[in-house]
């Protein structure tokens, strides 16, 4: 994907973190360690951000923000506007039981568009 820009960021600021695995801009990142974030690889309640270009394991990444900023991310199942979303693998989105994954914290967002599997689903950060 390269660069990612989000749809919407609401004045959000983007931040810098090292990259401790290849990173691809648009993929939802979680903590991976001490300033490090990786791509996610499912359902991960550390999430951080979204990748704002592609990195090496080990260079610097800028990451957009989740709360309250619309972005577009690759969706492996496919989702339904108005569901619930969590992480996903390759640093994608999933749906979930709205119950279940804001219990199991790894709730990140609200979709605001349908997708079919491996398309790209537009979702707003919670």
């Amino acid at each position: 994907m390269a660069d990612y820009s989000p749809v919407y960021t609401g004045g959000a600021a983007p931040f810098t973190m090292t990259a401790s695995a290849t990173v691809t801009g648009g993929q939802v990142l979680f903590a991976s360690g001490v300033g490090t974030v990786a791509p996610t690889a499912g359902a991960n309640g550390a999430y951080v951000g979204v990748a704002a270009h592609d990195a090496a394991s080990g260079a610097r990444v800028t990451v957009w923000p989740i709360p309250g900023v619309v972005h577009e991310s690759v969706t492996p199942a496919g989702v339904t506007a108005g569901g619930a979303l969590t992480s996903s693998t390759a640093g994608g989105v999933d749906s979930g039981t709205l119950a279940t994954v804001a219990a199991a914290g790894t709730l990140i967002g609200t979709a605001l568009s349908t997708a079919a599997s491996a398309a790209k689903c537009r979702w707003i950060g919670r």
